[in-house]
């Protein structure tokens, strides 16, 4: 892959991420505060002292915190590039071990960002308090913890590798029977493949239907690295995390937010799908 394709897909990837964001932005907050330890507590405090001039946390902005996505789309196109040259080109054992190895890339160079972003989503202030900043959060963490800190919830974001690999196993396989589908169908009318509107929308709903059973399957590791990154919890690891939360909360709590986590993310994953997808197919022209 060339250097041109590579930033090709970097800008792409950034697109995607940011417009999924800005449109279901949100719904990511009710997500990470129905996950957390102290959800319940949270509302209560919400609801009893509204009178008392309580102030709910603002909603922390998409802007540049998305457009890391690019960097998941890069490493994934690279890695399927080199990977079909090695392997049945565009095979499952391609898409499985890219988006493994993406997912993997990605999370190791982006875990400090999402734990400031999961850390200012959780502060809760009462009217009147200054809010909590980035620059200040990341003082906090450093001072508390040091580096180490801002690499707490990794081990449950790297067991949501899973998910990555199921989404894309299933993205590309329906991709790639719309496209078959589609070529079948211009051979028979002899006529010249383009892209239309209607490719875009099967790309959306593939991403759709990909991305409800990976999220449906893997989501226990959301609920355990929300409480891995609160902070000054009793939660430690992921292993100890999951036990703790069967042992206090029961089962139903691997689950607490999925249906939210599932309205965000569907709409959200769909319109970065297609995004990525016109980006490239129009900068490749």
């Amino acid at each position: 892959m060339s250097q041109r394709d590579t930033l090709v897909h970097l800008f792409a990837g950034g697109c995607g991420g940011t417009v999924g964001a800005i449109l279901t932005c949100p719904l990511e907050v009710v997500k990470t505060r129905l996950q957390s330890s102290s959800v319940t507590l949270y509302i209560s405090e919400v609801h009893l002292n509204t009178m008392a001039g309580a102030s709910v946390n603002r909603i922390v902005s998409p802007g540049p915190l998305h457009c890391l996505k690019a960097i998941y789309f890069a490493a994934y196109s690279n890695c399927k590039e080199k990977l079909n040259d090695v392997f049945d080109p565009d095979s499952t054992q391609v898409h499985m071990i890219s988006a493994a190895m993406a997912g993997f890339t990605a999370i190791t160079a982006t875990n400090p960002i999402w734990l400031i972003k999961t850390r200012l989503q959780l502060d809760a202030r009462n009217r009147g308090e200054r809010r909590m900043g980035a620059f200040e959060c990341v003082r906090k963490v450093y001072q508390t913890d040091g580096l180490k800190g801002f690499y707490r919830g990794m081990s449950a974001s790297y067991a949501g590798i899973s998910e990555t690999v199921i989404h894309f196993v299933i993205y590309e396989s329906i991709k790639q029977k719309l496209l078959e589908c589609k070529t079948a169908s211009t051979m028979e009318n002899d006529e010249e493949s383009v892209k239309e509107a209607s490719d875009f929308v099967g790309m959306m709903l593939a991403a759709a239907t990909s991305k409800t059973c990976a999220t449906t399957i893997a989501y226990p590791h959301e609920v355990v690295r929300t409480r891995l990154r609160e902070e000054g919890t009793k939660y430690r690891s992921f292993f100890q995390t999951l036990a703790l939360l069967v042992q206090e909360e029961g089962y139903g709590s691997l689950y607490r937010g999925l249906t939210t986590h599932l309205v965000r993310q569907i709409p959200n994953t769909a319109i970065m799908m297609a995004t990525y997808e016109l980006v490239v197919y129009l900068l490749n022209g």
